[in-house]
């Protein structure tokens, strides 16, 4: 299969180019040049894109601005990339004739919905958005024109809200794994498992990491958040013990990947552990616990 895969030289991109590219013929695109970008442009640019979207059958659009760029850039920005960039981009693969494109949306988008007072939201396909800042919006706004197009009978779309997934202190990015944080080369085995298996029409998955928690956990993991991971993940608990890290004391949200877990038969296989092993290995994909000095 001839796949094309814009912001190619991202995080995301790339973890999907890398899992890709031995299985089929992967095109990457982004404006800014790497060893996973093939193509250098923008996604407005409607030549490129076409010559980019010859002979492709399915598109994995991640290319966007994300949320660090909200205070530095204007709205306008958002707009013009995330939301008229992904409708030139669907219009062009529907004249292409491309079956299937795999968007790659982000979690955040839930905003409010996603912490309500008292209790842990508890995140899956069917919470209402309630996005605040123009990131959100525009994520939003990109899924629904791509869901309009699907069901006008264009090409498939599958959604993938992704949650957390950049560099962070050490304790803070173990802790998101087991309720908002995944890693790159789980979003990419669920495009690749959504390229593997279309559909027809619009479906939307949430994917994060594996969570131990339940429904019924969300009162208790607000008001006492180690009780219930004493319970839940005691060997998190043991491993924030002997580094010397505290246990969070509430979580607000659980994202549910359960959907894509049941549906396209996906699993997380970079839990907190992995945060760990990334830690010691000084990689650099996890933010150290700073210095304490006085």
């Amino acid at each position: 299969m001839k796949i094309l895969i814009t912001g190619a030289t991202g995080r995301i991109g790339r973890a999907a180019y890398v899992r890709l590219c031995a299985e089929h013929q992967v095109i990457g695109l982004d404006r800014a040049p790497s060893s996973t970008a093939d193509v250098l442009g923008d996604l407005t640019d409607e030549a490129l894109l076409r010559r980019a979207l010859q002979g492709v059958e399915a598109v994995i659009h991640t290319g966007a601005l994300h949320a660090p760029q909200v205070d530095l850039l204007p709205d306008a920005e958002f707009e013009r990339t995330n939301v008229a960039g992904t409708a030139t981009l669907a219009r062009l693969a529907a004249e292409a004739g491309v079956a299937h494109i795999v968007f790659t949306s982000t979690t955040a988008l839930y905003g409010d919905a996603a912490t309500p007072e008292g209790r842990a939201g508890w995140v899956d396909e069917t919470l209402a958005p309630q996005p605040r800042t123009i990131y959100h919006r525009s994520k939003l706004a990109a899924e629904s024109l791509l869901r309009d197009l699907a069901l006008a009978g264009g090409p498939a779309v599958t959604v993938v809200r992704m949650s957390r997934c950049f560099p962070e202190p050490a304790p803070l990015m173990a802790a998101y794994r087991l309720h908002r944080g995944i890693d790159a080369r789980d979003v990419a085995q669920a495009q690749a498992l959504a390229i593997a298996q279309p559909a027809p029409g619009w479906r939307v998955f949430v994917i994060s990491g594996a969570t131990p928690f339940e429904p019924g956990d969300a009162p208790a993991l607000w008001h006492d958040a180690p009780a219930v991971l004493a319970q839940r993940a005691p060997t998190l608990v043991q491993a924030f013990a002997q580094r010397g890290w505290a246990l969070p004391r509430r979580i607000d949200r659980v994202y549910s990947p359960a959907l894509a877990q049941r549906v396209l038969g996906w699993q997380p296989r970079f839990g907190f552990a992995e945060v760990l092993q990334q830690l010691d290995a000084l990689t650099g994909e996890v933010l150290p616990v700073r210095a304490v000095t006085g």
